[in-house]
């Protein structure tokens, strides 16, 4: 009993930050399995987004509805004025925070998301809704907040309109017991999605976290501190220490409670007291009080923009920082999703922008941090925004002051967050795997035994003339050959073992057979089709497409997988190589193209005037190490090239928009053993079929190796040794 009364005496701060603690303490000490709590926090979430969309809804018909057609022709113009100047600052500042995220190297396995269709900006369907009802079950928040707008302008033309500004009101208040009883969770909830990521996140990822919270700290402490007093101090007679003065109260209890509701009366009667004192209370001013506090609150603010920065980082955080002409979507949809709730805006803009889903549970373990910031915020941009508005109506608001703070702002922003990149670079300890993650990758399943002979012996004249398969069977061999740099399908790793996507797939084969493998470095690519003809090989891997030419000396086995085509560059030109149409505009282009003459025939349709340099397989190392300083960009496999930038993380494999193009890869194969090849591609479709063939795929084109995923350390297992 005496810890129940304990918890009754506790703020619901305090609670949510007793929560957090705990469930940090209790993923570290029970490590993985406290994973498994993510199904409550994913509840706790649901429950947050329940109410958000109607109480938009409602909140902004009500607020708009209420004025009257004088007053809001007095005030409706400068108020949007006012507001729309302090967003486009507000998002402004957000596109300088990755300026303060260190520039740490960053490379990754292929992955499918590369080749997925990217979201269309389809403005007739974001912000046009044609049901009403679809955009709430669709979380289409910019259609719901834009029908909102509509009705609440529509509103204040409707008499007799009490009976319904009374029924949103109501409404507007049921929800918000709704979510104050959801609000009583919280500390269930944070428990939960604290344990979960604590107990599964790898220590890389939660160093990255706090990336995020000391450049967002920062942020608000810029804005709270320069941007909002420096707006009313050079425009308005107000001064600087007047509005910080007057308006610390409510910021200090806003950010205690956790809400701007309890403070929205202070608001009104300070701001009031505020005009008194520089003689600039009359009947529009305090019109323009009563009625743009409430109202203004269920816009947002600058702690609820400041909340969006989080996708910037979430970009950064996966090794794909949003492209330059992705800045002008972000501003856009940053602005209109956040009318509602960080709940559903961070959710609908990950989505949006092709990020990981589940970032969001990384933004909610930070937001017990930042939440409070972006309460304190909102009090003071309340404050701020009322007085911009009343200054405007009686003309005492200086526009282009106004424009030389922001200016004033940005410029300072831009200072620090460098200031702050370079500070994080050299505090927060990071080290890039990427090199060591690819060199010891190892077979997925016991490998039998392979030889590596030095010397190629052609079979004799007698044996050239049997079925190659009864060859292979009755000497219980199979040649192999193969090239080198051809990464990840056949490559050394750091134990100097023969590894990659085709060597596993003969791995599976040979055992099939009861056979061994031998496997031989082919040094000149002319000779491949004498060596298959006359048994030196029977056969030759590493990730050969299929091309016509080739296939008038050589057989192919069936696909077994594509080259996806991409770009090999600079990582510091991946934005310039974004879009196809944009590469096409470009002048003096010079592309590196591989030896096959069949794809380079279709890079010189794609790109007529682009000057083209051949770059086979064994001069890819040359190229990332600056042999071809010309060549702005390679044209290869961007499942090779994936590969390759982990071993060069100063490189990208990018596809840029608008290109699709995959190369089906084949096993090379004698000319005339159709006995032979027929017996390869039965086998490679009963792999297909049994998921093999995928698996494989898995694990050496995507990366995804569990057998590599060590358990996460926890006192429970490393410490106490209880498990």
């Amino acid at each position: 009993m005496p810890i129940v009364k304990i918890y009754k005496k506790l703020s619901p701060f305090q609670r949510v930050i007793i929560a957090l603690c705990l469930g940090i303490f209790t993923g570290i000490f029970v490590g993985e399995p406290a994973g498994q709590l993510e199904v409550i926090g994913n509840v706790y979430i649901r429950l947050l987004q329940m109410t958000v969309l109607p109480y938009v809804l409602v909140s902004i018909i009500g607020g708009l509805g209420r004025l009257d057609s004088n007053m809001a022709s007095r005030i409706g113009m400068r108020a949007v004025k006012v507001i729309l100047i302090m967003w486009l600052s507000v998002m402004a500042t957000l596109l300088l925070l990755p300026l303060a995220y260190p520039n740490w190297q960053t490379a990754g396995f292929f992955s499918s998301s590369m080749v997925a269709e990217p979201s269309q900006f389809n403005f007739v369907e974001l912000y046009i809704p044609s049901n009403i009802f679809a955009s709430l079950s669709g979380t289409i928040v910019p259609a719901v907040v834009l029908f909102s707008l509509l009705m609440g302008v529509a509103l204040i033309q409707v008499k007799n309109k009490e009976t319904f500004l009374t029924l949103t009101t109501n409404i507007g208040d049921s929800l918000m017991k709704v979510a104050s009883y959801v609000a009583k969770l919280a500390p269930l909830g944070i428990f939960a999605i604290s344990a979960s990521a604590a107990g599964t996140l790898a220590v890389e990822e939660l160093g990255r976290l706090q990336v995020f919270l000391w450049v967002y700290i920062i942020a608000a402490a810029l804005l709270a501190l320069v941007f909002l007093p420096l707006l009313i101090h050079w425009a308005t007679p107000f001064s600087y220490r007047q509005i910080m003065s007057t308006a610390g109260e409510a910021v200090i209890t806003a950010t205690a409670t956790g809400t701007v509701l309890v403070v929205l009366p202070m608001i009104i009667e300070r701001s009031k007291a505020l005009l008194a004192e520089h003689n600039m209370q009359c009947e529009e001013t305090d019109s323009t009080v009563d009625v743009l506090v409430p109202t203004a609150y269920s816009f947002p603010s600058t702690g609820t923009l400041l909340g969006l920065g989080f996708i910037l980082f979430s970009a950064w955080y996966v090794g794909s920082p949003l492209a330059f002409n992705d800045y002008i979507s972000f501003v856009v949809m940053g602005a209109l999703t956040a009318f509602g709730s960080m709940a559903v805006a961070i959710p609908f803009l990950l989505d949006f922008f092709d990020l990981p889903a589940d970032q969001f549970q990384l933004y909610l373990l930070g937001s017990v941090v930042t939440a409070r910031f972006a309460t304190g915020l909102a009090a003071l941009h309340g404050f701020v925004v009322t007085l911009l508005v009343a200054s405007a109506v009686i003309k005492k608001l200086r526009w282009h002051r106004l424009m030389q703070a922001i200016g004033v702002h940005l410029a300072v922003t831009f200072g620090v967050m460098v200031a702050t990149g370079i500070t994080l670079s050299s505090l927060i300890p990071y080290k890039y795997e990427g090199v060591k993650t690819f060199e010891t990758m190892v077979p997925m399943k016991q490998p039998v035994k392979i030889e590596r002979p030095s010397e190629l012996t052609p079979l004799y004249e007698d044996e050239q003339k049997l079925p190659r398969l009864e060859v292979i069977m009755e000497r219980k061999i199979l040649r192999v050959g193969y090239y080198d740099a051809s990464l990840p399908y056949v490559f050394r790793n750091n134990e100097n073992r023969m590894v990659g996507f085709d060597v596993e797939m003969l791995n599976e084969l040979a055992a099939d057979l009861e056979i061994t493998i031998a496997l031989y470095n082919i040094t000149d690519r002319e000779d491949e089709a004498e060596l298959l003809s006359n048994g030196s090989i029977d056969m030759s891997i590493g990730g050969h497409v299929i091309t016509p030419m080739r296939a008038l000396n050589v057989a192919f086995s069936d696909s077994y997988t594509y080259h996806t085509a991409g770009l090999l560059l600079s990582d510091s030109r991946r934005d310039e190589f974004s879009e196809l149409s944009a590469m096409k505009e470009m002048p003096n282009l010079h592309l590196g193209v591989g030896s096959t003459k069949y794809y380079q025939d279709m890079v010189k349709e794609h790109f007529p005037n682009a000057t083209l340099t051949e770059i086979g397989k064994d001069n890819v190392r040359g190229f990332l190490r600056g042999k071809y300083p010309e060549v702005d960009a390679l044209v290869f496999s961007t499942e090779a090239a994936s590969a390759w930038a982990m071993l060069y993380p100063n490189y990208s494999a990018i596809i840029p928009k608008g290109v699709s193009l995959r190369a089906p890869v084949g096993f090379v194969l004698p000319k005339g053993q159709l006995d032979y090849v027929q017996f390869i591609n039965t086998w490679l479709k009963l792999k297909k079929e049994n998921g093999f063939e995928q698996e494989v795929y898995n694990h050496w084109i995507l990366g995804e190796n569990p057998q590599a995923i060590q358990p996460r350390w926890s006192i429970m297992h490393d410490v106490l040794g209880w498990f």
